[in-house]
C-alpha cells in the first residue's frame, strides 16, 4: 500500500498552484478572546467548490498519464468530492462519470452536472454505489478516483497545511476534522515535517466517532448508522488514512451536536463567512475544553462552506 510523504506533498502543491485558490488565513480578535489562545484559520470553504477537496480531486486528476487521462475518471460520492473531481476533470478536458445516490440533494446533483460531469444514479445504498461504479469503470476504462483512500488525494490534501505554515510560521497545534481521513492524513503529513513539535488533533461528532475508537483500538472500526449534522464526516476512515493517522497524528476527540452548532454560529457571526457544520468540528472541540489551548498559538483547518441554506440549525 502506497502512503505519499512529504516530497509528495510538494510535488502536489506545485501541480495544484495553477488550479486551486491558495485561501485566506483568517483570524477573530473576538474568538481568541472567548477562547483564550491564538486561532488562525485556513479558510478552505472560499476554495474551489466551496471545500479542501478540489485540492486533492486536481491533484489525483492532473498526475494521471495523457493515456489514462483521455478514459477519464470516475468515483461514487454525493458531495464535495464529486464536485471537486467534476472541476478537475473539466480543467484537463476529460470525461468525469460520477455515481451519485438519487437522494443527493438538488444543489449538488446542479453543481455536479453543471461542472460538466456525467452522473449516474443509484439507490443510496454504499452496496449500490460500489457496484453501479463498478460497471461504470467497466463500461469506460475510467480511473477510480477515491474521495480518501487515495494516493494524490491524500497529497493534494496536505497543501492547505503546508500554505497555512508558510504563511503564519510556527504552531503549537494544528486543528482539523476527520470524516474518511482524506484531510487529517495529508495534514499531518505536512505538519509533522515542517514542524516536527507540532502536535496535530482531529475533532470529530460523537455520532460519528469512527476515527476516534479506531484511534484507541489501534485497529479501524468502521462506521455503524453515524448520525450528526456534520454530514461531511459520515464516512469511515481509509486504510491509507488510518496508518498515517495512527503514525503522525496525536489526538482525536469527540464533540456533541450542540457544540458543533455554537461554533458554527460562532464563526458565521464573528468572522462573517459561511461555514459548514463539519467544518465546526475543530472550534466545538476548543470551546468544549477539551484542548488546552491556553497561550497557545493554533492553527485551524476550516474545510468548506457548502451549507444548504434552508436546513440552518440557527
Amino acid at each position: 500500500m502506497d502512503i505519499p510523504v512529504f516530497s509528495d506533498v510538494e510535488k502536489a502543491h506545485k501541480i495544484i498552484q495553477k488550479y486551486a485558490h491558495r485561501t485566506p488565513v483568517l483570524t477573530s480578535q473576538s474568538i481568541n478572546k472567548i477562547v483564550g489562545g491564538q486561532l488562525f484559520f485556513k479558510c478552505e470553504n472560499l476554495q474551489k467548490v466551496g471545500a479542501f477537496k478540489f485540492r486533492g480531486a486536481c491533484n489525483a486528476v492532473f498526475s494521471l498519464s495523457e493515456e489514462d487521462a483521455q478514459k477519464g475518471v470516475a468515483t461514487h460520492s454525493s458531495g464535495n468530492h464529486a464536485a471537486a473531481l467534476a472541476l478537475a476533470a473539466q480543467m484537463r478536458g476529460v470525461e468525469a462519470h460520477i455515481v451519485m445516490p438519487d437522494n443527493s440533494p438538488e444543489i449538488k446533483k446542479k453543481a455536479v452536472s453543471g461542472y460538466g460531469a456525467k452522473i449516474t444514479f443509484c439507490q443510496p445504498t454504499l452496496e449500490a454505489r460500489e457496484s453501479t461504479l463498478k460497471k461504470v469503470i467497466e463500461e469506460t476504462g475510467a480511473t477510480e478516483i477515491h474521495p480518501y483512500n487515495n494516493f494524490f488525494v491524500i497529497a493534494g490534501q496536505g497543501t492547505a497545511a503546508i500554505e497555512l505554515i508558510e504563511e503564519q510560521g510556527g504552531f503549537d497545534i494544528i486543528l482539523a476534522p476527520v470524516g474518511g481521513g482524506g484531510l487529517l492524513s495529508g495534514t499531518a503529513i505536512s505538519t509533522k515535517h515542517l514542524l516536527p513539535n507540532c502536535r496535530v488533533i482531529a475533532a470529530e461528532p460523537a455520532g460519528a466517532d469512527d476515527a476516534f475508537r479506531s484511534f484507541y483500538a489501534k485497529k479501524l472500526i468502521p462506521s455503524v448508522n453515524p448520525k450528526t449534522i456534520a454530514d461531511g464526516l459520515l464516512t469511515s476512515l481509509g486504510e491509507r488514512n488510518f496508518k498515517i493517522i495512527m503514525e503522525k497524528v496525536n489526538d482525536i476527540f469527540t464533540v456533541s451536536e450542540e457544540k458543533i452548532v455554537e461554533a458554527m454560529r460562532m464563526i458565521w457571526e464573528r468572522m462573517k463567512i459561511i461555514i459548514e457544520p463539519s467544518s465546526a468540528v475543530p472550534l466545538a472541540a476548543i470551546l468544549e475544553g477539551k484542548i488546552d489551548i491556553q497561550n497557545k498559538k493554533i492553527g485551524v483547518i476550516l474545510s468548506g462552506g457548502n451549507m444548504d441554506l434552508e436546513k440552518l440549525p440557527f
